[in-house]
């Protein structure tokens, strides 16, 4: 699947042909440089490494330095691999822009980091009611849990029981979003909706086209 290495730079709007109001997540995507091309017959399947965001060389391993030589290129943040996607002719060190992969319209994926929300309660994560008002004595149990006990079979707590816990900062996918607008000069695609993750963070776009 076809795609490219973004930064999420915030959220807008905008009006259509039809003078609709549309809200937009705006994504910058800089040019991206192939830094590898994988092959059935050396790898085993067939892939196009793209590299985006440039990084300083001393916080750079002397490894992946050599690697990004080979590209002719320096050093990167961000590496990414994208299956099933070698555009004919294209070489290592070759960058790839908005244009070659994207248009106005197109349905794409997108990959992001969800925003942290700490240690949260089963209200929050889980969308619990809670246990109710404090009638009956009750004290501060609002948004308590309940109850999680067994009898004495099983005598025992299962796994997966929804509890209170970590919320947050997991791999994501956001499924048939429309580019509404791309902005070639700027390097910035307006995709319909909202994306995943905080303002600033680095997403990939897969185009579900091809």
């Amino acid at each position: 699947m076809s795609g490219l290495i973004g930064k999420k730079l915030g959220m807008t709007s905008i009006f259509d042909e039809a003078g609709n109001h549309v809200a937009v997540t705006v994504i910058e995507v800089e040019p991206n440089v192939v830094t590898q091309i994988k092959t059935e017959a050396n790898d085993g399947y067939t892939a196009l490494q793209l590299a985006s965001v440039a990084k300083k060389d001393k916080n750079t391993t002397k490894a992946l330095i050599g690697h990004f030589a080979k590209a002719n290129t320096g050093s990167k943040r961000y590496v990414v691999e994208f299956r099933d996607f070698l555009p004919e002719g294209v070489k290592i060190g070759d960058e790839l822009s908005i244009e070659d992969v994207f248009a106005e319209g197109t349905t794409v994926d997108i990959v992001g980091t969800s925003k942290g929300k700490g240690f949260q309660g089963v209200v929050k994560r889980h969308g619990f009611a809670g246990v109710g008002g404090r009638t009956h004595g009750q004290h501060n149990r609002e948004r308590a849990p309940g109850s999680i006990g067994m009898a004495s079979d099983p005598a025992r707590v299962f796994k997966g029981i929804k509890m209170g816990g970590r919320m947050g900062n997991v791999r994501v996918k956001h499924k048939n979003s429309t580019i509404v607008k791309i902005l070639s000069d700027s390097n910035l695609i307006l995709i319909r909706g909202s994306v995943p993750g905080p303002t600033g963070r680095v997403v990939q776009i897969h185009n579900r086209a091809n």
